[in-house]
């Protein structure tokens, strides 16, 4: 294919696209403040992972989504906030209009941690609603599944980071920099205590105090550094993807849309049969 991304096909290679395939893997993103890393970089990660998913499952990537809730980095003076309620609608109008075209194997992927707030609602909602079970794939949760990958966490986070811009062309947006490396503890620290209590950034609100707690960057001070960590990020970000075995879940995801049908033969009292009726 001349490309996967949606928004650069033209109609007639997606309609190609459609009479044989029906997968879209959408990248939901963020602009928020990241240290010496540019605003999107979370929202470039997603679109990495989704552009090799799709690889990998003969699937298209819709990208573009990089205003959605941003949590503790809203003290940013560059972070994009939207609220979880409108993030949640606005996803959940894009999934239908994904469906009404034909791609009922939907996949959305997300880099950010507070991201389960919007994406996971919209697809408990979507399916009572249509019958269809779209997927999250939290890529936090592949990073805790591919630790042995990892030789050191923040520092292969970094790494992929910029692997990921080089995956998506745009290696040149990463700056050089020096100077975002922080050696102190948040100043939100002291209340670990009530963050732990919940799943990462669905506690309890708060938003950073310093604009250093949110995200220690290491240096880069020259295009050979850069070109290095990139190398090292790409190679991550493939070797993840292998082990989800797109094609595999894809494959799950037509299954459990036949298994979900049957069911609602049993039970038409399910949301998804009754307003199916």
């Amino acid at each position: 294919m001349r490309t996967r991304i949606l928004g650069k096909m033209l109609n007639t290679e997606v309609q190609e696209y459609l009479n044989r395939n029906d997968i879209i893997i959408v990248p939901v993103g963020t602009t928020e403040m990241h240290g010496g890393f540019p605003l999107d970089c979370e929202t470039v990660i997603s679109e990495a992972y989704c552009l090799r998913m799709a690889e990998a499952c003969d699937g298209l990537v819709l990208t573009g989504l990089p205003y959605f809730y941003a949590g503790a980095t809203a003290s940013g003076r560059g972070t994009v906030q939207v609220t979880v309620r409108q993030g949640i609608d606005y996803l959940g109008a894009i999934a239908r209009s994904l469906l009404r075209l034909g791609f009922k194997r939907q996949v959305y992927m997300s880099f950010h941690g507070p991201a389960h707030m919007t994406i996971c609602p919209m697809i408990r909602d979507f399916y009572d609603e249509t019958g269809v079970p779209a997927l999250y794939m939290d890529c936090m949760i592949q990073f805790d599944k591919n630790k042995d990958l990892l030789t050191d966490f923040l520092n292969d986070f970094h790494s992929i980071t910029v692997g990921a811009y080089k995956v998506m062309n745009r290696l040149e947006d990463v700056p050089l920099v020096t100077g975002y490396q922080h050696t102190t503890p948040q100043s939100c620290a002291p209340f670990q205590d009530l963050f732990s209590l919940g799943y990462q950034s669905a506690a309890v609100g708060y938003c950073f105090g310093e604009n250093g707690d949110h995200m220690s960057t290491p240096d880069i001070p020259d295009v050979a550094t850069r070109d290095a960590l990139a190398e090292r990020g790409e190679s991550l970000i493939d070797a993840m993807v292998e082990r989800m075995d797109m094609p595999h879940v894809v494959e799950q995801m037509r299954k459990l849309e036949e298994y979900g049908h049957e069911n609602e033969k049993k039970y038409p009292w399910m949301p998804s049969a009754w307003n199916n009726r």
